[in-house]
C-alpha cells in the first residue's frame, strides 16, 4: 500500500524496485496515486470507499500488508476492525502518532520512507506469486463491465470524459488538479496516472474550490507542463474569481468543468441513504462559458458525447487558458461505494444507473 508519504520522500523508484523484486502487487491510497505507475503489471489501482473493487478484495484477502507512507484512514480501510483481517501489517511512516492510531499494527517502523525502503530491499529475496496475481486478475475481470457500459451509453457522462482526457493527454502525460466530489473519484478511477505528482487533489476536509488556485501554483511551478483543472460546477464557483489571476499571469491552464447541476457527491448520499430527499444540492449555475469569456478566456460548452474528443483537442491547441463546460447526465453515481462504517468487503458495486444505450 503506497501512500502520499512515498511521494513526499521521493521514494517511487525504491518502491517499484521492491515490488518487482518480490513480485508484490501494489495498491495506493487516493493521495498515493502516481507513486506507482497505473499501467504497471503489478499495479492494482487504489482502494477504499470509492476505490476499485478488485483492489479492495486484494486488501481484504492478503496475508501481509506493507503500508508505506499511508495514514490508513477510514476512507481507505472501511470499518477499522474488519480491514485486512488475514494480514500481518507492517507500517512504515515518519510520524510515530500514525502507528496504531486507527488499526492494530504488527510491525511499526518509524522512519523516512526512502531510507526505510533502501534498508529493506537488500533483505528481501526475489520471489514470484503467480497464483495470487492470477486471483487478482480474475477479480479485475469481474469489474470490467463498468468500463464497457461507460463506452456504450449514449449519454454524456463524466467517466467517459475522464477516459478521453487520458487518451488525448498522451495516455497520462499531464498533471491533473482535481477538486472535491464525484468528479474527483471518477478522475482517480478512469485517468491512469503513470508519473509522480501527476494528480494534485485535496487530502482532507472536503476542500471544494481547491482545484483552480492549486492549478495556478502547479502551472507556475512547472510552466512547460500540461495542466488540467477537473472541477465540479459547485466547487468551481467557490474560487472561479481566480480566473483573473490566470489571465493576469498568462497561464495556459485548461479547465474541465463536470457540470451536472448538483453538488453531486452530497446528492448521491441523499439518494442512497436519505430516500432521495434533495436538500441544498440542486444548483443554479451561471453560464460558465460567458463567465470565462468575460475574463477573456475562450470557452466551449459540450453536451454530446461525440464532441468530447474534439473539444479537448481544441483546448489543447489553444496557447493560453481554455474552459470546457461538460454538461453531463445529472444522476450518475460513483461506484463502487463502501457505506461509511461498513467493511470494504461489503461494497455497493452497481456500476452506473440504467441509461439509454446504443444498439
Amino acid at each position: 500500500m503506497s501512500g502520499h508519504g512515498v511521494s513526499i520522500a521521493k521514494a517511487e523508484a525504491e518502491l517499484r524496485q521492491l515490488a518487482e523484486r518480490a513480485d508484490i502487487p501494489v495498491a495506493t491510497s487516493l493521495l498515493g496515486i502516481g507513486t506507482f505507475p497505473a499501467t504497471h503489471p503489478l499495479s492494482i489501482s487504489w482502494g477504499g470507499m470509492h476505490g476499485e473493487a478488485y483492489c479492495n478484495y486484494a486488501l481484504q484477502e492478503c496475508d501481509l500488508l506493507l503500508a508505506v507512507g499511508a495514514r490508513l484512514d477510514d476512507r481507505l480501510t472501511g470499518a477499522f476492525d474488519t480491514f485486512a483481517p488475514k494480514a500481518k501489517i507492517v507500517h512504515i511512516d515518519l510520524d510515530p502518532a500514525e502507528m496504531g492510531k486507527n488499526i492494530t499494527i504488527d510491525t511499526p517502523v518509524v522512519a523516512d520512507a526512502l531510507l526505510a525502503l533502501r534498508e529493506l530491499i537488500p533483505q528481501v529475496e526475489a520471489d514470484e506469486h503467480p497464483a495470487w496475481l492470477a486471483q487478482i486478475t480474475e477479480w479485475k475481470e469481474e469489474s470490467s463491465g463498468r468500463d464497457i457500459l461507460t463506452q456504450e451509453t449514449d449519454e454524456l457522462i463524466a467517466p467517459y470524459i475522464m477516459q478521453q482526457l487520458w487518451h488525448t493527454t498522451n495516455e497520462g502525460d499531464a498533471t491533473i488538479v482535481s477538486d472535491v466530489g464525484q468528479h474527483q473519484m471518477w478522475e482517480a478511477q478512469y485517468y491512469r496516472h503513470t508519473k509522480r505528482r501527476s494528480l494534485l487533489t485535496s487530502g482532507g476536509l472536503g476542500t471544494m474550490g481547491y482545484a483552480l488556485p492549486a492549478a495556478i501554483g502547479a502551472q507556475m511551478g512547472s510552466p512547460e507542463e500540461e495542466i488540467w483543472v477537473v472541477a465540479g460546477d459547485g466547487g468551481f464557483q467557490m474560487t472561479m474569481v481566480e480566473l483573473s489571476t490566470v489571465m493576469q499571469e498568462r497561464l495556459p491552464i485548461k479547465i474541465a468543468i463536470i457540470n451536472n447541476g448538483f453538488l453531486g457527491m452530497v446528492r448521491q448520499w441523499q439518494d442512497v441513504f436519505y430516500n432521495k430527499r434533495h436538500s441544498g444540492t440542486p444548483l443554479f449555475n451561471p453560464d460558465f462559458c460567458k463567465i470565462a469569456e468575460a475574463y477573456g478566456i475562450p470557452a466551449r460548452a459540450v453536451t454530446n458525447k461525440e464532441d468530447v474528443y474534439d473539444a479537448i483537442k481544441q483546448a489543447q491547441s489553444s496557447e493560453g487558458p481554455f474552459l470546457l463546460d461538460f454538461q453531463v447526465e445529472e444522476f450518475t453515481n460513483v461506484y463502487p461505494m463502501v457505506t461509511p462504517g461498513k467493511s470494504n468487503a461489503d461494497m455497493i458495486r452497481r456500476p452506473l444507473p440504467a441509461m439509454k444505450t446504443s444498439d
